[in-house]
């Protein structure tokens, strides 16, 4: 398999002025045989153009919370800190990479910025507008499970990884409020909340709530949805199963 160039959205700390990667977005894409970028961080369009034609396959990453301006609301005051900048170049980019077919891969933040630029909505605060049972918020370590999704059979998560049930980490408040015209569920936690989604027609894009580049290291579910993507990205498909 040739190393496919994966883009990497960068990590923001707006009060030190400084971009920033969490290794496990990186090595999860190293360990599957990709070799991983930050990208920087801009709203260019001529500069994006050039990134969406360059690298070979997009990770929308975690990080703030994604501006309710995206999803056309109002800002309430259980919305967190949004990063402006970063939602300004996800939504300019993401379009770039679709239209040309390459593989994305979302993770937390990543899932919801892809349903919201698609036209979705998301719950701007799960505790307030989806109070439920199931711990969406966990204290470390982050690489452990906490509660459990559902699978939708014969969707590629679910027969890529070979199993009606899997064991999830979770840290996050926010949610998948409607669904984005276009993508289609791939797990659902018990309270009913959208876990992961696929894009019909697309080469690869896949995106998931919880977070494999945490659990990678001790869960080979995790590694499988990386290997999966870094692939696609590979044009070499997409099935991981051993």
């Amino acid at each position: 398999m040739n190393k496919p160039l994966i883009g990497i959205i960068p990590l923001i700390d707006i009060e030190r002025e400084s971009y920033w990667m969490l290794p496990g977005y990186m090595k999860g894409i190293e360990e599957a045989g990709g070799i991983p970028v930050m990208l920087p961080l801009t709203s260019d369009r001529e500069a994006l153009g050039k990134l969406a034609n360059y690298f070979d396959g997009f990770l929308f990453s975690g990080g703030h919370d994604v501006s309710p301006a995206v999803y056309r609301e109002e800002v309430s005051d259980k919305c967190g800190e949004c990063c402006p900048k970063r939602d300004e170049m996800e939504t300019i980019l993401l379009p770039m990479v679709l239209e040309q077919d390459k593989p994305v891969l979302g993770i937390c933040r990543g899932l919801q910025l892809i349903n919201a630029a698609l036209g979705g909505s998301l719950y701007q605060d799960l505790p307030a507008q989806h109070p439920s049972s199931v711990c969406h918020r966990q204290p470390a370590p982050y690489d452990q499970p906490i509660h459990s999704v559902e699978l939708v059979p014969n969707t590629p998560l679910q027969k890529c990884l070979g199993k009606e049930e899997l064991p999830v980490n979770s840290c996050h408040h926010q949610g998948i409020k409607e669904l984005a015209f276009g993508l289609q569920p791939m797990a659902y936690a018990k309270d009913g909340l959208v876990e992961a989604v696929w894009k019909p027609g697309s080469r690869f894009v896949w995106a998931v709530q919880w977070h494999p580049e945490f659990s990678h290291k001790v869960d080979e579910n995790s590694r499988k949805i990386f290997g999966a993507f870094v692939k696609a990205a590979a044009g070499d498909g997409v099935s991981c199963l051993n």
